[in-house]
């Protein structure tokens, strides 16, 4: 996930109604907004109002509503349960590719592994290997993480009891990234070798697709999961991608999440934040090890 793009307008100024398919009031973006943190946490600044709007009249014309009086109702409905994943989606922007912010995985493979290969590997037949993408989005964050443990242990990653969970609010976004499959040009950011070591080409409704290979699928276990409810996991994990994501919540929902990363990761496990995030002033449990990697300390 990462930042949905910000707009200059407030929930005060003119509606501008006769510019709009739909009358969009300032209690219906209240509600909205509330709604959005009650269920998932996330905090909608009061300057978004035109991107909330304008993604959501989307959603209105999608479903056939006649106005956000419709969808207001919908979301208190029974079945609001199953819009919400559609109301994340539509507000916050899913943007991923594999090896996003590479130094992350450069760290990974030349720092993270040694390590726990020291740590776990003489421990028995199949020692423990346990990675988190935690707001996985459509799934490249998490067959990277793969690809790079695949590349990095090598033959030797068959003895390991290795697995990596990958979880996200969007149900919509979990079913795709299972699919493991996506445009062909998305490839082109896996190095060449990684490429054609864990990827095939196909043709899906006639556009070129590439599709991860089964034996690297069969390393993610993809599940939904909302950060700000019960985690049914019970770790250690020795470390945790979670990028993109804490920008969505306010100060009490960021400390909530990083104390509970600190609770499941392994002393000395890694997490990962995002480009624009950081734990200053949120929790004293890590140390900085670089841009926007951190240690569990002991």
């Amino acid at each position: 996930m990462t930042a949905a793009t910000p707009a200059s307008q407030s929930p005060a100024a003119p509606a501008a109604a006769g510019r709009r398919e739909f009358p969009f009031e300032k209690r219906h973006f209240e509600f909205i907004a509330r709604m959005l943190h009650q269920l998932a946490g996330i905090a909608l600044a009061p300057h978004k109002v035109e991107m909330v709007y304008s993604r959501l009249a989307r959603r209105l014309r999608e479903l056939n509503l006649a106005d956000f009086d419709a969808y207001c109702a919908l979301l208190e409905s029974e079945d609001g349960g199953n819009e919400i994943g559609f109301l994340v989606n539509a507000l916050t922007t899913n943007l991923t590719s594999f090896f996003r912010e590479s130094h992350h995985f450069d760290y990974l493979a030349k720092t993270v592994v040694p390590d726990i290969r020291a740590r776990h590997g003489g421990e028995s037949s199949h020692p423990r290997l346990r990675l988190w993408s935690a707001g996985c989005s459509s799934g490249q964050e998490p067959y990277t993480i793969a690809m790079v443990l695949a590349a990095a242990f090598g033959p030797e990653l068959r003895r390991w009891d290795a697995k990596i969970l990958a979880t996200d609010i969007d149900t919509h976004m979990i079913d795709t990234a299972r699919r493991g499959v996506y445009p062909a040009e998305v490839a082109a950011s896996i190095p060449g070798p990684l490429r054609d070591r864990f990827t095939r080409r196909l043709r899906e409704d006639g556009e070129a697709k590439i599709v991860v290979e089964e034996d690297l699928k069969r390393l993610i276990t993809f599940k939904p999961l909302n950060l700000l409810e019960h985690w049914p996991m019970k770790g250690p994990f020795d470390a945790i991608f979670c990028r993109n994501v804490l920008i969505y919540f306010d100060r009490a929902g960021r400390t909530q999440v990083i104390e509970n990363f600190a609770r499941l990761l392994e002393p000395g496990g890694c997490l990962f934040l995002g480009h624009s995030e950081s734990l200053y002033g949120v929790s004293n449990r890590f140390r900085q090890t670089g841009p926007t990697i951190y240690r569990r300390l002991p």
